[in-house]
């Protein structure tokens, strides 16, 4: 099969969420929505279930604002998230910072000073985080981010989703084509973190396989740098599986230097589903 060659941009971000959902083909709207109890539903339980129905839809020009604005939110998320949830991931990062803080009590004996350590290392990991993450945001929002119509809905075996819950885009995602392996990426999957919890997130990861199913793709990839385990369980009960992992990844704006070396790391995970064999 053939594919027109997508541009480089910046790697995905991704936030999760564990539910079920209902896939749809690319060109039709999909309705999901909690499903009934077996009891028949008088029209008022009727109506609060239409109004609770998430449309998963192809994107329009005029959701431009919102989906950026979905992007932005879950990337500014994980500042903090790198920051301190991380460093759980990292025992050695944990380590070299309880011998900085030793270091700092046998140098200047001061209790004070000791105890103010830990505090001025988080300190630096939350500025250093929010140094590359912003940066990283930058490159996104001025590469595919900023116009959506030219790197996903233009080219062939490519596409951009919304999903929407009353009236508002509430998630997106977004998949490209590769043609090099014949394989599709799952991409720019966020959810707005008011509307968590639905289902949103499983919906718009099989819509994603969907499509790579009826444009017969050999398989659907992603990359993620994500912190929460609800993403890595939420890939997981979609069929993918972890196909490798790098603690030496570097995003975009990141200088290598030896102090952001020394307060950011991030864990790169690769995911890979086989849909049919070449």
């Amino acid at each position: 099969m053939h594919f027109s060659s997508p541009k480089m941009v910046c790697e995905t971000k991704i936030v999760a969420d564990e539910h079920d959902a209902i896939p749809g083909t690319k060109k039709e709207s999909i309705m999901w929505s909690s499903p009934p109890s077996s009891a028949a539903l008088n029209p008022a339980e009727a109506k609060d279930v239409r109004k609770d129905a998430v449309f998963i839809r192809e994107f329009e020009l005029g959701d431009q604002e919102e989906v950026r604005r979905i992007f932005y939110e879950g990337i500014m998320e994980r500042i903090p998230n790198t920051a301190f949830r991380g460093l759980r991931q990292q025992p050695k990062t944990q380590f070299l910072y309880a011998l900085l803080t030793v270091m700092c009590f046998y140098v200047t004996k001061s209790v004070t000073l000791t105890c103010c350590a830990p505090l001025i290392l988080m300190g630096a990991r939350y500025y250093y985080s929010r140094k590359v993450i912003q940066s990283y945001l930058d490159c996104a929002l001025h590469t595919d981010m900023a116009d959506i119509e030219a790197y996903y809905m233009k080219p062939t075996g490519s596409c951009f989703w919304v999903a929407v819950l009353d009236g508002h885009v509430v998630g997106i995602v977004a998949a490209q084509g590769r043609e090099d392996d014949n394989t599709v990426e799952l991409r720019r999957m966020s959810v707005d973190s008011r509307y968590r919890g639905k289902g949103i997130a499983k919906a718009l990861g099989r819509r994603v396989l969907e499509f790579a199913v009826r444009n017969n793709y050999a398989a659907v990839v992603l990359g993620t740098t994500a912190v929460k385990l609800a993403a890595h369980k939420l890939y997981e009960s979609l069929g993918f599986r972890r196909t490798g992992q790098s603690e030496d990844y570097r995003l975009p704006g990141m200088s290598r230097s030896p102090l952001e070396r020394l307060f950011f790391q991030i864990r790169y995970s690769r995911y890979r589903l086989q849909l049919r064999e070449e």
